[in-house]
């Protein structure tokens, strides 16, 4: 197990039932980037992974 994954199961279970819309979700990275700007890339990273999952899907079918 990764020391991240306390910090996901955390996520999962304080807000598990929630649903939120996916500006509401890049509004909080923005936040978080400015109170830890030393996360900026890791952030930039986790954003542009989610943002291009589908083309994974895509690339697959090819």
């Amino acid at each position: 197990m990764y020391f991240t994954d306390r910090g996901i199961e955390e996520l999962s279970e304080r807000r598990g039932t929630e649903q939120v819309s996916i500006d509401w979700v890049a509004e909080r990275l923005r936040e978080f980037v400015d109170l830890n700007p030393e996360f900026e890339t890791p952030v930039e990273r986790l954003a542009t992974w989610l943002a291009r999952l589908d083309d994974e899907d895509e690339d697959e079918d090819d």
